[in-house]
């Protein structure tokens, strides 16, 4: 493959995978801008080499071919303001006549969006015809959407075979994407800290395990603590509890046990009455909660046990939040390791943290440039992280 940042992009059309997949309004706005931002450093560098750029991306879930709830068109005037002073041109399909003649047109400096590639259900199918189609639209391939490296569609992996070695390349954000989740899983310093959070044990019992193999210590906060704890014949009251999970869960205590991998359980809990903002709220230890209560977030012991280990570590991974975070009543425990990730970073720690809710936190509490690498894709970080190839990586990687 190609190394995007020694290439010379003049008079060259960049094909570039970007992760256009942004949360709009009801009045076709958008709310959240990172995912287009976080790619503008990619498209910025090949335009100032003096190539031009053909952007193709997903937005939402099209059932039915065409719709326009998901049309690429609602963000071309956003697009416009990022890439101030630079003709920007949108193709009402992804394939066909119109697309092929606005990219054979596209004069160096320009850009050209176009339309969302899940009108075609062949995107998802990964069908070759389909990527080779998209791939004649463009001289050299670039793949910047992490966000969807985890899924072989035509656009993401497929297309790559039509592609020479020379001619595709990830691209900035996808590199730092890559770099980061290999430093964290190949060569990361210790003591080594995961933080998983969450809802549920069976969303992140792949990832568990995999780094049993590799962290030093687990600290495991949300929801599926209280299948940890109920495991072990503790009283949880009403709170959420995975009971089909629990004996997976005595296994990964004894395998952490027998690993010398210390895993970290909230010892006290904030518990409320109902799941609810304006629920009644109360403190306890998370292995004796009441019945009709149940623990929504992590309380102060934990707290302070957590911060600790995080402070004396090396290497953090943080994936999944600590409780409801989303209530005031409840975002404490999720915020104050939020502070402690940013603190042990400030200190030299080599920090990742990955994963919707996880990113969502950080940048609630305006933390994100307190940590060394915010993911951008949330499925794709957590299958990498469970130890499986990703075909979107691969698809560049393999020559």
């Amino acid at each position: 493959m190609a190394i995007f940042s020694e290439y010379n992009f003049s008079s060259k059309k960049a094909l570039i995978r970007v992760d256009f997949n942004v949360p709009l309004n009801e009045h076709f706005e958008i709310t959240d801008d990172t995912r287009m931002t976080s790619t503008m450093p990619t498209i910025k560098k090949i335009l100032a080499d003096g190539g031009s750029v053909i952007l193709m991306s997903h937005l939402g879930r099209p059932k039915d071919g065409p719709t326009d709830k998901y049309s690429l068109k609602h963000l071309v005037s956003h697009l416009k303001t990022l890439l101030v002073d630079v003709k920007v041109d949108f193709a009402n399909d992804c394939i066909g006549q119109e697309a092929i003649d606005k990219s054979a047109a596209l004069q160096n400096g320009e850009v050209l969006l176009l339309e969302n590639l899940r009108f075609y259900k062949e995107e998802e199918k990964g069908d070759a015809a389909f990527a080779e189609k998209l791939s004649k639209l463009g001289d050299v391939y670039v793949n910047d959407a992490f966000g969807t490296a985890h899924r072989a569609h035509a656009s993401t992996a497929v297309i790559a075979n039509y592609f020479a070695a020379d001619k595709k390349m990830f691209g900035l954000l996808m590199e730092a994407e890559v770099i980061s989740a290999e430093k964290v899983l190949h060569a990361a310093e210790k003591p080594f800290t995961a933080i998983i959070g969450g809802a549920k044990v069976s969303d992140k019992i792949l990832i568990i395990e995999n780094l049993l193999n590799r962290a030093t210590d687990i600290i495991i906060g949300g929801g599926m603590a209280y299948t940890f704890w109920k495991a072990q014949g503790k009283m949880i009251g009403n709170s959420l509890c995975e009971d089909d999970r629990m004996p997976l869960a005595l296994e990964i205590l004894a395998k952490a046990k027998s690993l010398g991998v210390n895993i970290h359980l909230p010892i006290d809990s904030t518990i409320a009455d109902k799941f609810a903002a304006d629920a009644q709220t109360s403190n306890c230890e998370s292995y004796g909660i009441p019945s009709g209560w149940m623990g929504l977030d992590i309380g102060q012991k934990a707290v302070s046990d957590f911060s600790e280990v995080i402070l004396n570590s090396k290497t953090i991974l943080w994936n999944g939040p600590m409780g409801v975070f989303e209530m005031e009543k409840f975002q404490n425990g999720t915020k104050s390791i939020a502070l402690a990730v940013a603190e042990a970073t400030s200190n030299g720690a080599f920090s990742l943290v990955g994963g919707g809710d996880s990113v969502a936190a950080v940048n609630m509490f305006h933390l994100a440039d307190k940590v060394s690498y915010v993911s951008t894709g949330g499925g794709a970080m957590l299958e990498y992280f469970e130890g499986k190839i990703l075909p979107g990586i691969a698809a560049i990687q393999k020559g």
